[in-house]
C-alpha cells in the first residue's frame, strides 16, 4: 500500500527530501518536460521552492533541460531509483525464466504485476516479436477495478477488503466496455475465484485483452498477479479462455511454489 502523510508535527519527516521527491514524479508521459512554472504547478510548491529543489537535483544529475527545448526533464541517474527496487525483488527474480516458458509457449507478451494501492505495479515483462496495441513498461501502473491482474489479486483477498480496495479510488471509464459498478467488478472477481483466472476485454485499452491469475507465496498469500496480454486482432475472448487459460494457471502455480516472502 502507498505510505501514510506523515503528520506536520513528525519531527523526523523530511520536507525538503518530499519535495524532491515530487518533482521526480511531477515527469510522466504526460509531462516530460516542463518549465519550472509547470513543474511549481505540477507539485503545489512555490516557483521559489521548486527552483531551488530542482537546482538540488541539477547538481545530483538527476535532472536536466533539454539540448534544444531548455526544458527541464529527467535524466537517466533517475532510473537507479527504480531499478534497484527490481533487482532485489525475490518475484522478479523467481518469475523471470517462467516468464520466458510462458511467452514462448503462447506467443504473447506475459507480465508479472503487484499491488499497490488500488493499482498493480509491472515488475517484469517478456515482449515477444508479435505486434501488440499498447505497450505498458515495467514500472506502469493500472488500475486493479477494470484489469485482469487487479482481478486476479483481488479474487485472493475476502469481500469486504475487495470493496474497499474498490470504493478507495475512483473507477472511471477507461473505454465504453469498462465496468465500473463494484458489484459487476466483485462477480468478476468471484468468477475468477471459480475458474482459476480473470479476464479483462477492451476495459482498459481499445484492442487489448488480459488473462490473469493470482500469485500467491508458500504460506499462500497474495504477491501479484501473472498475466497475458493476447489482442484482440488475433484472439477472440473464446479463443484466448480455450487456448492461453491453462498454460497461465500451470505457470502462475509453478511461479507460486517458488516464492518465499
Amino acid at each position: 500500500m502507498e505510505p501514510a502523510e506523515a503528520a506536520p508535527s513528525d519531527p523526523l519527516f523530511n520536507q525538503s527530501l518530499e519535495k524532491g521527491l515530487a518533482v521526480l514524479r511531477a515527469f510522466d508521459a504526460s509531462h516530460r518536460t516542463m518549465t519550472l512554472g509547470e513543474l511549481a504547478e505540477q507539485t503545489g510548491m512555490t516557483k521559489g521552492s521548486a527552483q531551488r529543489t530542482v537546482h538540488t537535483l541539477q547538481v545530483l544529475g538527476y535532472v536536466g533541460k533539454h539540448p534544444r527545448m531548455r526544458r527541464f526533464q529527467l535524466l537517466p541517474k533517475a532510473m537507479e531509483i527504480g531499478a534497484n527496487y527490481l533487482v532485489g525483488h525475490p518475484l522478479v527474480q523467481m518469475a523471470h525464466p517462467y516468464l520466458a516458458q510462458l511467452a514462448n509457449a503462447s506467443g504473447e507478451t506475459a507480465n508479472v504485476t503487484e499491488p499497490v494501492g488500488p493499482d498493480m505495479l509491472y515488475l517484469a515483462q517478456l515482449v515477444t516479436s508479435k505486434f501488440i496495441p499498447v505497450f505498458t513498461p515495467v514500472g506502469m501502473r493500472i488500475p486493479m477495478y477494470c484489469s485482469s491482474s487487479g482481478r486476479a489479486y483481488l479474487s485472493t483477498l475476502p469481500d469486504d477488503q475487495v470493496r474497499a480496495l474498490l470504493q478507495s479510488a475512483p473507477r472511471p471509464a477507461r473505454t465504453q466496455f469498462t465496468l465500473t459498478d463494484v458489484d459487476a467488478i466483485v462477480a468478476k472477481v468471484a468468477e475468477c475465484r471459480q475458474v482459476g483466472y480473470a479476464t479483462n476485454c477492451e476495459e482498459l485499452f481499445l484492442g487489448d485483452m488480459g488473462l490473469a491469475a493470482p500469485l500467491v507465496d508458500r504460506q499462500g498469500n497474495a504477491v501479484g498477479a501473472l498475466h497475458l496480454s493476447p489482442p484482440t486482432s488475433r484472439w477472440t475472448m473464446e479463443e484466448a479462455q480455450k487456448k492461453l487459460a491453462p498454460m497461465l494457471i500451470e505457470c502462475a502455480r509453478a511461479i507460486s511454489s517458488t516464492t518465499a516472502y
